[in-house]
């Protein structure tokens, strides 16, 4: 199937909802749905933030300036306080967090007439440990960059052909996903990554994450952006930034950025089996 045969399935796929409420993180995925959802379904199609601690304040500005450009109807529902299950940070915290939030969603979007709820994952999501996938089952929430058999490129390729500023965003997941399982997630110290992760933004990086390991902030940049190390002021300049954002120390993640880096206690625990079923 051409790249054009997808997005005409896709627009499809939106169409056959009647009216539809893209669940709106301002992410690469979710923008490229809500320009879609948008071209389906005209003003039967709204868009949807979860405003948490577990979202930072630069990403609902994102979602806020491509809703704008989109002329999609976009809604904020405010969530300040985190869920003790999620708080927990179990193994599954993404099922729990997709589960409330998607049931946020749909309750928003019931309350507005409004008949299904759309989530931006794509055909790639599949191949990383995503229990937030089966909440979204659980709650018939549908995914029709999935059905439609889109992976990222090809969402980024269509996102700059119809030029939406995300095109080339870095990859972003929630703040939670910088601290290790098992460790109590609390606003505090999302509050500190997200402090920490502005900081490494105002030096130019793009792609990066600031893991959170107690006192210690490790710092993963993109592997091809690592040689900006290789100078002593940088290093001290990004060490003080994310020093004063409250760590106590700052360390360098030799290999770089690897999306889904938390992840690897699980898929080491897993048996092979298990891991090539997708049970991870």
């Amino acid at each position: 199937m051409t790249l054009d045969e997808k997005y005409r399935r896709l627009l499809d796929l939106i169409a056959a909802k009647g009216s539809a409420a893209v669940a709106f993180s301002g992410g690469v995925d979710s923008s490229f749905l809500c320009h879609a959802a948008a071209a389906a379904l005209g003003k039967n199609a709204v868009a949807i933030t979860i405003v948490s601690p577990m979202l930072p304040a630069s990403e609902i500005k994102c979602a806020a300036e491509v809703a704008r450009q989109v002329g999609i109807e976009h809604i904020l529902v405010e969530e300040p306080v985190i869920d003790k299950e999620v708080a927990a940070n179990p193994r599954d915290r993404c099922y729990h967090c997709k589960k409330l939030e998607f049931g946020r969603i749909l309750e928003e979007a019931r309350k507005r007439g409004v008949r299904a709820v759309l989530d931006g994952s794509n055909v790639d999501d599949l191949g990383d440990y995503r229990p937030g996938l089966a909440a979204l089952e659980e709650l018939g929430v549908a995914s029709p960059l999935r059905e439609a058999g889109l992976v990222k490129e090809e969402i980024r390729a269509l996102s700059r052909r119809f030029n939406l500023p995300t095109w080339d965003k870095p990859a972003f997941a929630c703040l939670a996903s910088r601290i290790p399982y098992g460790e109590e997630i609390n606003s505090g110290k999302l509050s500190r990554i997200e402090k920490a992760e502005d900081a490494v933004r105002s030096f130019g990086f793009r792609q990066f994450r600031v893991r959170s390991h107690g006192d210690i902030a490790r710092i993963e940049v993109a592997p091809e952006e690592r040689r900006k190390f290789f100078d002593d002021l940088m290093l001290d300049a990004v060490s003080r930034a994310v020093k004063s954002a409250g760590f106590l120390y700052a360390a360098l993640e030799l290999e770089g950025y690897v999306t889904g880096s938390m992840n690897r206690v699980i898929r080491r625990e897993a048996p092979p089996a298990a891991e090539k079923a997708g049970a991870v």
